[in-house]
């Protein structure tokens, strides 16, 4: 008996899981699709030109408009060129009178313009709903609201403009997710840079008549990610594309690799981000961090054990004087957090209150309530005084994860004014719902969510282990009961969670888009979006079910050796067979993609595929080697050498991850995942008997 450690991967194994030949003829979507959003662009000829073959877009904003409004503005140019193949010009408007309006733009209506604009900041969208008796009710309707916006086909918009396709938002997201749906119609995925899907070419994009694309207040109304348990693959990602001198003792969590995060949450309709905590400050690792989250219109918090907008432990290590207690240090975490909240003051934000012990444990072993309530109280004083105004207009937010659930059970209250953000239990239950009096309240509820963990029973954090059906389920309930103030998700390094990160965000935009019985259609919608195949989004849809329902089963850091009988029914063959289905279906479409599609492809769904077929495939030749020794069987050995070709292709798989586009995401496919036996320990992954 010994420990088994090849040295080479099995040949046969590699050419059955990487047969790949690469189609040349490009796929094209047949009409514009936003998921789940109305359709108001085509690609075929109607009376409404927005760009053709001999004429570039033009897009019209006002120079008074938000500032992040105008960065969106040039997201717009640099996409429009990427799918048309011309550049758009950009023209910067001032304007205070229709006498301005027509000297500016008489001379250029012969274009076909886009006009983007905020109510309230934008006179062009003044002027146009001044002028617009088909617009006015419309802009009307959406006065004063949170993130509402219209797009639409506007006759006689200004004066000496016949038509133009105005993007009108009630607010400066409203108007931010105007045009990043506008963009998603028009070819451009979200995750063009963080999944590398390809722009979709189109040489003219022309609006439809008659179809309003106009969208109300969100269903949530702060959506958004937690980067969390970031170490090693995101911490280490971070540290190679990032390091450019800022926090040299930190990861380089700074405003170049967060303005890539914003800019993708705003094109899934998201608002909020808990950043990096774990060796890391958001406020203090780059002191343009705060500033640019909202120039780009990301709201800011921090999660559940990081009161007061102040990365803790870390920041406290670094800033604080004496013991993290209250009780026996009040002046000086007073200090502290007066200092984190006029940090975060100029900017939006949303407060956490609370106080957990350093390191994500109990404030205490006792649940002192009279000391949290005690602390909750000095904290919305600090509010109070930083901000000269009354506490209950500045967003505050009690995270009732862990123990705290506990203190609120046995009585313990915050003002109404708080939002109350009630926690799933780690695997995607939430624990509980508001009750009647409590969905009363003017703070509300919201819900923290898991898609990652770093925790007990059992870590989990490699792979896209979810069933977005089950999460679907759980947020339905929870906007059902009034818990739709906040919806957080723990996301982790963010890859390889992007397609349960895109539904989480997707439905929260819009809970009545997509019920229980529309899952296949939002995959199959999501496939041809990123794929842009009808041909082949079906097919791809899927896979991504058939994969995710084997890895939600159980989660691949739950696997050992005896999970499926080796004995019994078949169980263990059975499954092997589907995940080997899968893997051939999945091979088969490789050979149908074009190839500049192969990175984006590996990235949503082959790596899961054949990572996840690895890892359950070494699992169950392990169990076999085991059972096999028992009985004294010849085969013995064979199985020990297969589990060794699978380990050491496992590997192989992660470094084809960390090798594509050139390295652009080394290190995101290192996270550990085989062998774990405790919530945060690893032993050597199994015995082995030859």
């Amino acid at each position: 008996m010994r420990w088994i450690t090849p040295l080479s991967v099995c040949p046969t194994m590699r050419r059955s899981l990487f047969a790949f030949v690469f189609s040349s003829a490009l796929v094209s979507i047949p009409q514009a699709l936003a998921l789940g959003g109305p359709t108001c662009l085509s690609f075929t000829p109607t009376q409404y030109a927005i760009a053709t073959g001999s004429t570039p877009a033009t897009i019209w904003i006002d120079t008074s408009d938000w500032p992040g409004v105008h960065r969106a503005a040039l997201d717009m140019q640099r996409d429009l060129e990427k799918v048309t193949g011309k550049k758009p010009t950009i023209l910067n408007v001032t304007i205070s009178s229709n006498n301005d309006l027509s000297r500016q733009m008489g001379a250029r209506a012969a274009s076909i313009p886009i006009i983007i604009g905020t109510l309230g900041r934008s006179n062009l969208v003044k002027y146009a709903q001044q002028s617009s008796t088909d617009l006015k009710p419309k802009l009307a309707a959406i006065q004063g609201k949170w993130e509402a916006g219209v797009s639409e086909v506007v006759k006689n918009p200004i004066p000496g403009v016949t038509s133009a396709y105005v993007i009108a938002g009630s607010d400066k997201r409203g108007t931010i997710f105007g045009i990043y749906d506008f963009l998603e119609q028009a070819g451009v995925s979200p995750w063009y840079w963080w999944a590398d899907v390809p722009y979709k070419s189109h040489s003219a994009i022309y609006a439809l008549s008659n179809v309003t694309c106009s969208h109300g207040e969100p269903s949530v109304k702060y959506r958004g990610i937690f980067l969390n348990d970031e170490q090693p693959a995101l911490t280490d990602w971070v540290i190679q594309k990032y390091s450019n001198g800022t926090a040299a003792d930190r990861p380089p969590f700074n405003r170049f690799f967060y303005s890539t995060v914003f800019e993708l949450l705003l094109r899934l309709k998201a608002n909020y981000l808990w950043p990096t905590m774990w060796n890391s400050a958001f406020g203090v690792d780059d002191p343009l961090n705060q500033f640019t989250a909202d120039y780009y219109g990301i709201v800011m918090s921090t999660s559940h054990q990081e009161p007061m907008l102040r990365s803790s432990p870390v920041e406290w290590y670094q800033f604080g004087s004496g013991q993290w207690n209250w009780d026996h240090n009040k002046e000086n975490i007073t200090k502290f957090w007066t200092d984190g909240v006029k940090r975060g003051s100029p900017y939006e934000s949303v407060y956490t209150l609370g106080m957990r012990g350093t390191g994500d444990i109990p404030l205490d072993e006792t649940g002192n309530i009279d000391l949290l309530q005690r602390i909750v109280a000095g904290q919305r004083e600090i509010i109070g005084n930083v901000f000269q105004k009354n506490v209950t207009e500045v967003p505050q937010v009690w995270c009732l994860y862990s123990e705290v659930k506990g203190y609120y059970e046995r009585g313990m209250r915050v003002p109404d004014d708080v939002t109350l953000l009630w926690a799933d239990d780690n695997w995607g239950n939430i624990r509980r719902y508001p009750t009647p009096e409590e969905r009363n309240r003017s703070g509300g509820s919201g819900v923290y969510y898991h898609f990652d963990l770093v925790g007990g029973p059992r870590s989990y954090k490699w792979g896209n282990s979810h069933s977005i059906s089950k999460a679907r389920h759980q947020l339905e309930i929870a906007k059902k009961y009034g818990a739709d103030r906040i919806w957080i998700v723990n996301v982790g390094d963010l890859k390889p969670h992007e397609i349960s990160m895109d539904f989480f965000l997707t439905y929260a935009w819009n809970t009545t888009l997509w019920t229980k019985n529309d899952m296949d259609k939002y995959r199959t919608q999501w496939a041809l979006r990123e794929f842009g195949s009808s041909e082949l989004a079906p097919t791809i849809a899927d896979i991504v079910k058939g994969y995710s329902r084997l890895n939600y089963r159980a989660k691949p850091e739950m696997y050992n050796n005896t999970m499926y009988s080796l004995t019994s029914y078949h169980e263990a063959e059975n499954v092997m067979a589907e995940w080997d289905s899968l893997v051939s279906r999945s091979n088969q479409v490789v050979q149908k993609l074009p190839s500049d599609y192969y990175a984006a492809y590996f990235q949503f769904v082959h790596w899961s595929v054949i990572a996840g077929r690895t890892t359950q495939a070494l699992y169950v030749e392990a169990g076999y080697n085991q059972l096999y020794a028992s009985q004294a069987r010849s085969q013995t050995n064979v199985k020990a050498d297969s589990v060794g070709a699978l380990f050491e292709y496992d590997a192989d798989i992660r470094d084809q991850y960390h090798a594509l586009l050139n390295g652009k995401w080394n290190n995101m496919a290192k996270q550990t995942h085989l062998g774990y036996w405790y919530w945060q320990r690893m032993q050597t992954f199994a015995r082995l008997y030859e």
